[in-house]
């Protein structure tokens, strides 16, 4: 007799449970990864190419999963010869094709519209290594589309990456990462 009478309260508050899971689908073309290496004599900047990007968030449970995948032979610093030595000793492309995140779980609320802050935590996979990481993100969302964007600095010397000094050029043992995922959202 219990059961009938939460039925109907269970089918009226289902629809609300079900509305919080949304999938964040990342448009490559639009979404960009910045990067600035310090060094004794320059700043060095670039970009990346986002390959693709499926991020599952549940509103009410504060759960998400998926993955961001990045090309990482598409780094472009303006230096053909730097570019070159970058992806064959320190990224390796021909052995390791992508950077990429999985997102893991995150702290913050994320509202259905408007701008927010959130703590991302996922596994940061670079020359096939994971490595943990949080990442602060802000997000705006506005109808079905969602930007995330994040700074955060990468410290691929103590990952196991090569430090391209030479000489006298130093570059620090940290790169700082700007990036931008531009999308949509679906139910």
């Amino acid at each position: 007799m219990k059961f009938f009478a939460l039925a109907p309260l269970v089918c009226i508050l289902s629809p609300a449970a079900f509305a919080q899971h949304q999938t964040f689908t990342v448009n490559p073309d639009a979404s960009e990864v910045k990067m600035r290496l310090n060094t004794t004599h320059e700043v060095v900047n670039g970009t990346f190419h986002v390959q693709s990007g499926s991020i599952n968030f549940d509103r009410a449970a504060s759960q998400i999963s998926g993955l961001v995948t990045v090309v990482a032979g598409s780094g472009n610093t303006g230096n053909a010869s730097r570019d070159k030595k970058m992806n064959k000793d320190i990224l390796k492309v021909d052995q390791f094709a992508t950077v990429s995140f999985a997102p893991k779980t995150y702290r913050g609320m994320i509202p259905a519209s408007g701008d927010s802050t959130i703590q991302v935590s996922g596994t940061f996979t670079l020359l096939g290594m994971e490595h943990d990481i949080t990442i602060p993100t802000q997000i705006h969302i506005a109808g079905s589309a969602i930007v995330a964007k994040a700074q955060f600095n990468v410290p691929y010397v103590q990952w196991g990456l090569k430090n391209p000094s030479f000489l006298i050029w130093k570059a620090d043992n940290d790169v700082a990462i700007d990036l931008t995922l531009v999308g949509t959202e679906s139910k």
